[in-house]
């Protein structure tokens, strides 16, 4: 997937991807132009090597970067001092961004052909975990959260038509079929995601006191309605021709034997 991106990625476009794609796996595809998630607990490394004691082996790799504060087994490990730090007002909201520069993956050796890349920590009072993006392109980080919150629209479809459509619990072999299948179900996921968003509120129950506009609640209100009967469905949808005159009929047609070859009776 990462090398079909990068072979049909635009010059001007930005592959935004979540925290499931690892970034040695983006680095290994050659995406230079990529926005990438990444866990709480990433640690990187400067891109110079720190100067050591003048006398022995000089050091290869330099300190280490953690952008985030964690605990492991009983023990805290401080945040990493950032490079430098952005702020910006956002519908009334003060966000703040530390901003970490020309880092490197753990193990790789600095050089002019490491691969370097931004984090960014951009703390939202919204959210109760900062948002950890990296990126090689520098970009203020205002642009930096605008570019990754444009994949939440994307998501939107195949979200409804997988878990609310139920589209993730079919499984489909034929060559035409496999390709019509996700066809499909994008179609009544957007349709399904159109109709909630101009439906009237449909909260899911006396619990619900703060509804949305969201397919899952919109489902469970179709949930709750009789099937329409006045739509006028024509007496025969498909005629199949099939030669069925050698086939068993009745309870014949599915009866089971306790041994697989034991021919079926004929009526």
């Amino acid at each position: 997937m990462l090398r079909w991106a990068h072979s049909h990625l635009a010059a001007d476009d930005v592959a935004v991807m979540d925290a499931r794609v690892k970034l040695v796996d983006v680095q290994a595809a050659e995406l230079e132009c990529y926005l990438l998630r990444l866990a709480t607990n990433f640690m990187a490394r400067r891109s110079q090597p720190r100067r050591g004691n003048p006398r022995g082996r000089k050091p290869v790799y330099d300190e280490k970067v953690r952008p985030l504060e964690r605990s492991y087994k009983g023990k805290n490990f401080h945040a990493s001092s950032p490079d430098r730090v952005e702020t910006w007002i956002e519908n009334g909201t003060e966000l703040c961004a530390q901003i970490w520069e020309n880092l490197l993956l753990p193990g790789v050796i600095p050089g002019p052909q490491a691969k370097t890349f931004q984090v960014y920590a951009i703390s939202d009072p919204a959210y109760t975990t900062p948002w950890l993006l990296a990126s090689p392109l520098h970009l203020k980080a205002a642009t930096v959260k605008a570019i990754y919150q444009d994949r939440w629209p994307v998501e939107q479809i195949p979200l409804s038509a997988k878990q609310m459509v139920g589209a993730h619990r079919q499984f489909v072999h034929a060559k035409e079929s496999v390709q019509r299948l996700p066809e499909l179900a994008l179609l009544a996921g957007s349709i399904l995601s159109y109709l909630a968003a101009t439906a009237p509120l449909a909260p899911t129950g006396f619990w619900d006191r703060q509804p949305k506009r969201t397919p899952g609640r919109f489902r469970r209100m179709l949930m709750g309605k009789p099937f329409p009967q006045f739509y006028p469905f024509p007496q025969q949808i498909r005629k199949k021709a099939s030669v069925t005159a050698h086939l068993p009929k009745g309870i014949l047609a599915h009866r089971r034997n306790s041994s697989a070859s034991a021919p079926l009776p004929v009526p």
